[in-house]
C-alpha cells in the first residue's frame, strides 16, 4: 500500500462505501492456520477499556469491540456491524430540503452476537447514544452525540439517526468507535460499571482478565460473525495478550527475548536495534499522525503572541529529524498533507535564533542574571510534559529544551505516563507539552483547539478559529469544506496555540510468524481487522 498525496477527496470514505466488511483486507484463501496466541507489547497504560472513556488509543479495545463502520487499510470506510456505509447515492443519507440537517439510514448485520450469547440489534445502538451524551458519563468525547437530534429504530435490524446539523464527519465519531450493550448496561452507572475493565462486544475476541498497568488477556469468540473467503470460522488466534510497557527499553529487550511477537509503536532511535532480532521483521506504515509543541494559555506569558512565536523561530525541525532516525518530515500545519483540504499555501515560522530574540527583546523579556527572561516579575521558565518513557519525545523533548535555552527560555521536564499523564494533558497540567496526535480518516479538529473542545487542556478559544471549524464540520461540499479548512490552518499558523512539527510513521515490529497483519494508518489501529491473522 502506498499513501499518496491525491490519495482521496475528504468525503470519498462516506461518498464511496463499500458493500461487505470483506474488503478490509484481501488474504489468500488457503493455508490459514488456527491457534496461537499472539502477545503485543503497548508503550502505555491503558486507563480503561471502555472505548468512549479511554484517553488512549483503543487497541486492545478494537479488538474487543466493534461499531457499525472502520477505516480500512486505505482509511476508506467500510461496514462491520453495518451491512453498507450509507452514502447519498444508496439513499443512506438524505439531506433535508433547506439543506440544514440530515438523516441516516443503517441496515444492521444479522445474526450477531454479544460474547454473552444475546442478540446485537438497533436497540444497542440507540442506547450507546443515549448513554454517551448523558451528561453524568464521563467520556472522553462525545464527538457526533449532540449533533443526533433522535433516533429510530422500526425493526431489530434498522437504525434510523435523525442530525439536527449536517455533519460531514459522522463515519469518524459515535458509532464508528462502539456500540454498548444495552441489555448489560442500561440503568447502570457506565463510570463505574465493571464494563470498563472486562467489556463484552461484538469483536473477534473476548475479554477474560484486565489487571491495570500490567496486561489484559483476550481469548477467541467462537460465536464471531465473521468467516474468512474460504469458509473458516474467524478469528484464528486463539487469543491476544496485550501487556502494557511504558518503558521503550524494556520494550525492545522482550521483543529480543521473544515474550513479545507485536509492537506497533516501535521508538525511531532504536530501529537499528529491532531490525537485527531474529525472527522479526520491520513494517513501515503510513499515519494519519503528527507531532506538535502546545501551550498552556493559563500562563500569562503563553498567553503572549510573542513569546509563542519566539518559541516556534527557535525549533530547528532537521535536529528534531536526525535525533529520530530521519523518519518524520517537516510540517507546517496539523492538516497531514496526504489530505487533500490540505493548504501547501499555510504561513509558517521559519527557524531563526536572532528572530526569536528579537521578538522577546521587543516585547520586553529581558535576561536575567542566570541569563533566563523575564518580565513584570515572572520568568519565562516552563514545566515540559511528554509521556514517560517514550523513548522519541523524551529524545525530543532534550533537543527543544536546548533549543529554547538558546533564546533565554528554560524548560524543565515534568513527565508522566498512565493515569497521570492522561489527566494532566486534559486538565492543563503543565506549561508546555509535546506529543503526537492521530485522526480519524475525516478529522474533526475542533476537539483540539476548538473552544472547550474535548482535547483542548490548553484553555485556548478564538472565535475566528471556531468559526472556521463550524464551517469545515458542517457542511458536505468539498469546495466549502476545503476552503474552510485553509482558513483555520492559516489562523493556527498565526496564532499559534500548537506548533506542527513534524510528521509520523509507524514502524511495527512483528514476529515472521504472524501473517495477514496488514497496518491501519488511523485512529481506530492497527487491531481493527485483527480476525483474519493467524500464527504460521
Amino acid at each position: 500500500m502506498t499513501f499518496k498525496p491525491t490519495r482521496r477527496s475528504v468525503l470519498q470514505g462516506m461518498l464511496a462505501g463499500s458493500a461487505a466488511f470483506a474488503v478490509m483486507g484481501a488474504f489468500p484463501a488457503f493455508a490459514q492456520q488456527k491457534g496461537g496466541k499472539l502477545t503485543v507489547g503497548l508503550t502505555y497504560e491503558i486507563d480503561t477499556m471502555n472505548v468512549y472513556s479511554t484517553g488512549f488509543l483503543g487497541d486492545a479495545q478494537a479488538a474487543v469491540v466493534e461499531g457499525l463502520l472502520a477505516p480500512d487499510e486505505h482509511a476508506k470506510y467500510v461496514p462491520v456491524l453495518a451491512t453498507e456505509v450509507p452514502t447519498i447515492e444508496n439513499g443512506g443519507i438524505v439531506v433535508s430540503e433547506d439543506g440544514k440537517t440530515m438523516k441516516i439510514t443503517y441496515k444492521l448485520r444479522p445474526d450477531v452476537k454479544w460474547h454473552d450469547g444475546a442478540p446485537f440489534t438497533s436497540a444497542d445502538v440507540k442506547y450507546t447514544w443515549e448513554a454517551v451524551k448523558d451528561p453524568a458519563f464521563i467520556a472522553e468525547s462525545k464527538d457526533g452525540s449532540s449533533e443526533v437530534e433522535s433516533i429510530e429504530t422500526p425493526d431489530d435490524l434498522t437504525v434510523v439517526v435523525n442530525y439536527n446539523t449536517i455533519l460531514p464527519t459522522f463515519a469518524s465519531t459515535l458509532f464508528t468507535f462502539g456500540i454498548l450493550p444495552k441489555h448489560l448496561l442500561e440503568g447502570t452507572d457506565l463510570n463505574t460499571s465493571s464494563y470498563n475493565e472486562t467489556p463484552v462486544g461484538t469483536g473477534p475476541f473476548k475479554v477474560t482478565e484486565f489487571v491495570r498497568g500490567q496486561y489484559v488477556v483476550t481469548e477467541r469468540f467462537d460465536d464471531y460473525w465473521r468467516k474468512a473467503d474460504n469458509g473458516d470460522q474467524l478469528p484464528y488466534l486463539d487469543g491476544i495478550i496485550f501487556k502494557m510497557i511504558p518503558d521503550t527499553n524494556t520494550l525492545i529487550t522482550q521483543l529480543k527475548s521473544g515474550e513479545v511477537q507485536l509492537v506497533v509503536q516501535t521508538p525511531y532511535n532504536q530501529a537499528a536495534q529491532v531490525e537485527g532480532i531474529d525472527g522479526i521483521e520491520m513494517i513501515k506504515g503510513p499515519l494519519l499522525s503528527w507531532q506538535h509543541l502546545d501551550f498552556n494559555f493559563k500562563r500569562p506569558s503563553l498567553a503572549d503572541i510573542n513569546v509563542r512565536k519566539a518559541i516556534a523561530s527557535a525549533i530547528d525541525r532537521s535536529i528534531l529529524i536526525k535525533a529520530q532516525g530521519g523518519f518524520p518530515e517537516a510540517i507546517k500545519s496539523p492538516v497531514v498533507p496526504v489530505f487533500d483540504f490540505y493548504a501547501a499555501d499555510t504561513p509558517e515560522t521559519p527557524y531563526d535564533v536572532e528572530a526569536a530574540q528579537k521578538l522577546l527583546d521587543d516585547a520586553g523579556y529581558k535576561p536575567g542574571g542566570d541569563g533566563i527572561r523575564e518580565k513584570d516579575g515572572e520568568r519565562l521558565s516552563y514545566t515540559f510534559m511528554v509521556q514517560a518513557g517514550r523513548a522519541d519525545d523524551e529524545l525530543a523533548q532534550q533537543v527543544i529544551i536546548a533549543q529554547l535555552k538558546a533564546i533565554g527560555i528554560e524548560a524543565t521536564a515534568d513527565n508522566k505516563t498512565g493515569v497521570a499523564y492522561r489527566e494532566a494533558r486534559y486538565k492543563g497540567g503543565y506549561d508546555l507539552i509535546y506529543g503526537r496526535w492521530i485522526t480519524s480518516a475525516d478529522p474533526v479538529y475542533s476537539v483540539f483547539w476548538g473552544t472547550g473542545g474535548a482535547n483542548n487542556g490548553q484553555s485556548y478559544s478564538n472565535p475566528a478559529l471556531d468559526a472556521a471549524f463550524g464551517k469545515f464540520e458542517n457542511t458536505l461540499d468539498p469546495a466549502a469544506r476545503k476552503e474552510a479548512a485553509a482558513e483555520f490552518q492559516k489562523i493556527i499558523a498565526e496564532d499559534l496555540p500548537t506548533i506542527s512539527l513534524t510528521t509520523n510513521v509507524a514502524l511495527i515490529a512483528k514476529t515472521k510468524r504472524l501473517k495477514n497483519f496488514v497496518p491501519n494508518p488511523t485512529n481506530m489501529t492497527n487491531f481493527i481487522n485483527s480476525s483474519p491473522w493467524y500464527l504460521e
